[in-house]
Order: structure tokens, then C-alpha cells, then sequence
């Protein structure tokens, strides 16, 4: 679920890349938020953030599998943290593709955190993507992969599923075909619509079936449930940013990091130990679509988190899937030692 309340800084530093090249073309000076967890440790894993995340509502793993890692959490760009379109003139900031995403990262760690080397890149969703694209664009600068719910190439149903909420919120009378900033309106039905339309596809029908709103969550209503955790909590965050990462989640696919586009010769590139853990019940990043792509890893393992919380179990939002998890990862992580 995405995160409810505005953004919380505590333990959040920022990282100034002056003059910052994008792939489409242009430049920005972009600002990189980023928050260190153990860093006097001497092993380091990044964990960049996903859809609907921020970097102090992100799944670490800093008291389980990671506690003895310096842990660096970054925001991707867009997200509202590091520099996205709410935090840039209207208009200025560019079309963004995970390319630029991660270079910003790899110099945020190289450059400002002086980072010889990651033990590995976990992410979830979003982050999961990015962990595939660390692993193809510096190969030589991570031993380990972790991508937990997400894919290498956004698959045609998953493309077709995010024009859903997308849609929701282009079409509201309040973003005004994206005016709302001129005319100073919060466009709240945008938002709404947008989480409304988002809310089936996060869990499963299992997890709707067993009415797991109101057994474990509280509410007395789906509907209730779906107004507070659904609708209310895309309130903080700007529409643009939802946009812009939408966009770039469509677009994914690490083949285009190869001349002749070929994304599963991109995953048999791959030198890290990848560690794949698709979510059993998740409906657009289904382990059917894992099972494909850890065929094409050299040093691929596929490890499937049964859960009836389909693509947000593996964001932390059922304690026994977190626990699961977490000793996959501590037990992979001390494979490579």
C-alpha cells in the first residue's frame, strides 16, 4: 500500500549532482535523497524505493537479514523526495527512465559516499526493476541482485493494468489536464480515483475473499478500507510524480541497455547472483513472468513467496511474509561468503 502520510525526513540526507545529464537529452541540477542505516559498517546494500514508497516507509531488513550491512535506502527520482516534478519548476524536469534513475544512485554511492562496492541491490516493485537495471549497467560494482515483485520488462498486462489508474486521474475534473498547479488546486478526486482504481490489483481475490480488510486490518467496510488506506493515502502525493513513475514502470525493459534490444540475452549478461522472489498470488508481477526470466539468468534462483497478500505481501505488509523473506535473503547473502 502506498505510503499514508506526508514525507517523514528523520535520518534523510540529500546529494546535489550539479548539471545532471538525462537520457532523453537534458539537464537538471537533481538532488538524491538518501538515508544511511549502519554506516560504519563495511559491507553495503542499496535499497531504492518503489511505486507508492518513500525511503522511511521502505522494507530495509536493517533488524533481520541486513543488521550487519551498511544499509543506504535512495529515493529514486521522481518520487517526491529526491528531485521529481513537484519539487521542480513546472514543465523543467524531463521525461525519466530508470537509466537515469540509477546513475544518479551509482553517483550518489561512488561520488558523495565514496562506496567502493555493493554486496547487493534489494528492491521491491519499482525497486525490484531497479535492481535489474543495477545489475546490466554495473555489472562489476555488485555481487548481489534481490528483485522481490517486480521484472526486467513490464509485461503487456502490466502495462495495460497501470492505464487503469493512470486514466483515473488524467481524466478528473480537478487535475485539469494537468493545470491544477496554475489554477492552485489539490486535486483530491484525481487522487482518489486514482487509489480507487488501484486498490483490487495490490492484494489478491483471495485476500479479498477471506475479507482480510476487516480479520486483520480493522475495517468494518471495504469500502472503509479502501477510503483510508486506498484513496486517502495518495492524498500526499503529487499527481505528476505518480505520472512520471507510472510511465517509467511501463517502460522498463533492460534490453534496450543492449544494441540489438534482446532483453533475455540482457539477463543472461547479468554476472551477479540474482535471487528472484515473486510474490504467488501477485497479479502484475505474477511468478509465471520470474520463472521466465530466472531461466535467462546464469546465476538465477527462483524463490516464490506464497502469500494470499498478492504484490504487497512483498513490501512488508504481512509480518510472516517479512519473516520469510528475510531468511531468504540472509541465507543467499551467506552463500557468496
Amino acid at each position: 500500500m502506498p505510503s499514508t502520510e506526508e514525507i517523514d525526513t528523520t535520518g534523510i540526507s540529500r546529494y546535489s549532482i550539479p548539471d545532471f545529464k538525462f537520457l532523453d537529452g537534458s539537464s537538471l541540477t537533481v538532488e538524491v535523497a538518501y538515508r544511511s542505516f549502519n554506516p560504519s559498517a563495511t559491507k553495503v546494500v542499496c535499497i531504492p524505493t518503489c511505486y507508492g514508497g518513500r525511503i522511511n516507509s521502505t522494507l530495509n531488513f536493517t533488524t533481520g537479514a541486513l543488521r550487519d550491512y551498511h544499509v543506504v535506502v535512495i529515493a529514486m527520482l521522481g518520487n517526491g523526495e529526491s528531485t521529481s516534478p513537484s519539487n521542480t519548476a513546472e514543465g523543467q524536469f524531463p521525461q525519466l527512465d530508470y537509466q537515469d534513475v540509477i546513475k544518479s544512485q551509482y553517483q550518489l554511492l561512488t561520488q558523495h559516499l565514496a562506496i567502493k562496492e555493493l554486496e547487493a541491490v534489494i528492491g521491491f516493485s519499482m525497486g525490484a526493476q531497479q535492481a535489474f537495471y543495477w545489475a546490466c549497467m554495473y555489472p562489476d560494482f555488485m555481487k548481489v541482485s534481490i528483485p522481490i515483485c517486480g521484472s526486467a520488462k513490464t509485461s503487456p498486462h502490466n502495462w495495460a493494468f497501470l492505464e487503469g489508474p493512470k486514466s483515473a486521474l488524467l481524466n478528473s475534473v480537478d487535475y485539469a489536464d494537468g493545470a491544477y498547479r496554475t489554477k492552485g488546486v489539490n486535486p483530491v478526486r484525481g487522487l482518489h480515483a486514482f487509489g480507487r482504481a488501484y486498490c483490487a490489483w495490490a492484494m489478491s481475490a483471495a485476500w479479498f475473499r477471506e475479507k482480510i480488510w476487516q480479520k486483520k486490518l480493522g475495517f468494518e467496510t471495504l469500502d472503509q478500507f479502501m477510503i483510508s488506506e486506498w484513496e486517502r493515502s495518495f492524498e500526499s502525493w503529487d499527481p505528476e510524480d505518480l505520472l512520471v513513475l507510472a510511465r517509467m514502470w511501463q517502460a522498463a525493459d533492460i534490453g534496450v541497455l543492449r544494441k540489438d534490444g534482446d532483453y533475455t540475452k540482457a539477463l543472461e549478461d547479468v554476472k551477479a547472483r540474482v535471487l528472484v522472489m515473486p510474490a504467488r498470488t501477485d497479479q502484475y508481477f505474477p511468478p509465471e513472468d520470474s520463472e521466465i526470466e530466472v531461466e535467462h539468468l546464469k546465476n538465477g534462483e527462483l524463490a516464490v513467496l506464497e502469500t494470499i497478500w498478492g504484490h504487497i505481501g512483498g513490501g512488508g505488509a504481512n509480518d510472516a511474509d517479512t519473516e520469510w523473506m528475510d531468511k531468504k535473503i540472509a541465507a543467499f547473502l551467506k552463500q557468496g561468503n
